[in-house]
């Protein structure tokens, strides 16, 4: 799997009907969606996307796209790992509407989603494998419970780990089914009939700038090249004839006696 997303979802019905129509955006009230919600940010329009490509943007780019009864923002910025601690802005742009938050990582298996009703946080939850529970608030949605009563075990491989999984699901399966049962679609797995495709979605790109901190999306890419910068070389693996890894290195394949 190699889902991520970065999404904020404001409505007054039911999400995955709405999409499933897949209207155009709104141009004018998108930008004043923006405006409400980043308010004295700079914003210049960039290449625009649909939400199944842009549900996860480059930092400081924002797809989005305001309809009857739905508002969605895709950025980098919501991605929190503890939703409970969004913006107070951003909250209370969802009065009088449902707020959804949804935000996962493939590369470190990290999931977390939040919903509020009209302004008030139901259910937060926060969790990798790395981390264990970084946040669980509120009582669980019914499409949580198989994987919290344990009928999503993420099967061990000890070929990669002599460790077994360290949560008792894998939170990127929890995620796609969080996607559904909130937003109406899905991203990698099985696609069922009444699902909305995020790819017939379309999202108007912007590029967006704090007055209070022009300089973040710069030091952003900065911390990210150091990052990398730190890691060593990348190293690839193949499999022996016995089902074994062997590195592969300059001069092919490892010994594989």
């Amino acid at each position: 799997m190699g889902a991520k997303t970065g999404l904020l979802v404001y409505a007054d019905g039911d999400v995955g009907g709405i999409l499933r129509a897949a209207p155009a955006p709104d141009r004018d009230a998108t930008a004043a969606l923006l405006d409400r919600l980043y308010p004295g940010w700079s914003v210049q329009e960039d290449k625009p996307s649909t939400l199944g490509d842009g549900c996860y943007p480059p930092y400081g780019t924002t797809y989005a796209t305001s309809l009857p009864g739905l508002d969605i923002v895709c950025d980098q910025r919501v991605m929190l790992g503890e939703p409970s601690r969004l913006p107070a802005r951003l909250v209370e742009a969802g009065a009088g509407r449902r707020l959804v938050l949804h935000a996962m990582h493939s590369v470190v298996d990290w999931l977390a989603f939040a919903v509020w009703e009209d302004g008030r946080l139901v259910r937060s939850l926060s969790l990798s494998p790395d981390n264990g529970v970084i946040e669980n608030i509120g009582e669980p949605f019914p499409f949580e419970a198989p994987y919290w009563a344990g009928e999503h075990p993420v099967p061990h491989d000890p070929v990669w780990t002599e460790e077994p999984y360290p949560l008792p699901f894998h939170p990127l399966d929890l995620g796609e089914d969080a996607l559904r049962g909130l937003l109406g679609f899905v991203l990698e797995g099985e696609v069922r009939p009444d699902d909305a495709d995020p790819h017939e979605v379309e999202l108007l790109g912007f590029r967006l700038t704090d007055p209070s901190d022009p300089d973040e999306v710069a030091r952003h890419k900065a911390e990210i090249a150091e990052a990398v910068s730190r890691m060593g070389p990348p190293r690839r693996f193949t499999y022996g004839a016995d089902g074994s890894l062997i590195e592969i290195t300059a001069e092919g394949p490892g010994d594989q006696r």
